[in-house]
């Protein structure tokens, strides 16, 4: 079983590691401070939707974290595109797909939610 509360704490802190590597000027620190926002919000959303006192504030926490992922992922993606360090380029492609699993799996647990929302 995918230890969600592990790895979305792991993926805020990759982040902020990553950030810490970035240039120190006005237009990467837009982009690093959105980045750091964001994924830190991923994680500590998703531990707040495992204490949810019902299954529609479950799904509603889900939705944040769904949302904060998603902007992950887009400022992720912007710093690929104008970073042209290959190293860091590599770190983030990695971070890139990691945020796109976190993704996936909380929209699928989003899905599995409703559905039992529905059954009941």
């Amino acid at each position: 079983m995918i230890d969600m509360k592990a790895r979305t704490k792991k993926f805020t802190i990759d982040c902020a590691i990553l950030c810490s590597k970035l240039p120190n000027s006005r237009e990467y620190n837009a982009y690093v401070n959105q980045l750091i926002r964001c994924s830190s919000s991923v994680g500590a959303n998703y531990r707040a939707s495992q204490r949810a006192k019902s299954t529609a504030d479950f799904i509603n926490k889900l939705k944040i974290v769904e949302e904060e992922a998603d902007e992950s992922n887009f400022f992720l993606e912007i710093l690929l595109e104008i970073n042209k360090n290959k190293e860091i380029k590599e770190e983030i492609s990695t971070l890139l797909k990691e945020g796109n699993e976190i993704l996936a799996i909380v929209v699928a647990s989003i899905k599995t939610a409703r559905n039992n929302q529905n059954l009941k």
